[in-house]
């Protein structure tokens, strides 16, 4: 069973193919992901993030969740020299780059908790893989080619693990060194990575991202991590072990 929604500002498909996966296991995603979106979207101005950036809910007020995403931030800056930083240059929270992989995860734990082992989650790009597909075969997902969308450049086959990709074709300029403000970022278009599941993936996708092309091989020092970037002259550059995820295996 398969179903796609716009939510959080993008496209989220959910495709579950155990036999009995039914609609409302299926709505049970979708209604955490539009719980997310309702706390985290800077855009809305009734989310907890936007009253909290506004100073009408203290942080003895924060709920759980955004304790957790706040503390993921900051454990993510310090572990990637500040590049990881969620805070504006005015001031304020926008979790977006940590939220969605985060999102994902989470998702896929309440499939996996109601005892279903094959699916996949993709929201805007970035995908958590279980098990196997309708064919008995491990995920692949196809990386874009920032020039032209409709034209995949890898394809990558994926066993209970996630992917995220962070780049400027789709959104423009949203991602900034953090040492360098009001930069753009310009040399790499796109930046994907693989990671144990697709949080870990997006977080450090995205800031890799904002080291530019010195962000793959930040990528190639993390333990369980593969990296592909793809720079502005179409240049494509992989860490030492992506390439065996382009090589279906069946063991």
């Amino acid at each position: 069973m398969k179903k796609t929604k716009a939510l959080m500002g993008t496209t989220i498909t959910v495709e579950v193919v155990d036999a009995s996966v039914g609609e409302t296991d299926l709505d049970r995603v979708f209604l955490y992901f539009e719980s997310v979106e309702k706390r985290f979207s800077v855009f809305k101005e009734t989310s907890e993030i936007s009253l909290i950036n506004n100073g009408r809910i203290k942080e003895n007020g924060w709920s759980m969740d955004m304790k957790t995403i706040l503390a993921l931030a900051d454990k993510t800056k310090k572990q990637t020299n500040g590049y990881f930083n969620i805070v504006t240059p005015e001031g304020k929270y926008n979790p977006s780059g940590i939220v969605k992989g985060w999102a994902i995860n989470n998702a896929s734990k309440i499939l996996l908790s109601e005892g279903f082992n094959n699916f996949h989650i993709d929201v805007g790009g970035d995908v958590q893989v279980q098990g196997k597909n309708k064919q008995g075969m491990y995920w692949s997902v196809g990386i874009k080619n920032p020039f032209n969308q409709e034209q995949i450049v890898k394809i990558v086959y994926l066993r209970d693990q996630g992917i995220a990709t962070s780049g400027t074709y789709i959104r423009g300029q949203h991602i900034y060194d953090p040492y360098e403000r009001g930069k753009d970022i310009t040399e790499i278009l796109s930046l994907t990575v693989i990671g144990p599941n697709v949080c870990e993936a997006d977080r450090f996708a995205t800031a890799a991202f904002a080291m530019g092309f010195r962000g793959i091989n930040f990528i190639e020092t993390l333990d369980g991590f593969e990296g592909y970037v793809i720079s502005r002259d179409g240049n494509g550059t992989e860490t030492s072990g992506f390439e065996k995820y382009c090589i279906y295996q069946k063991i």
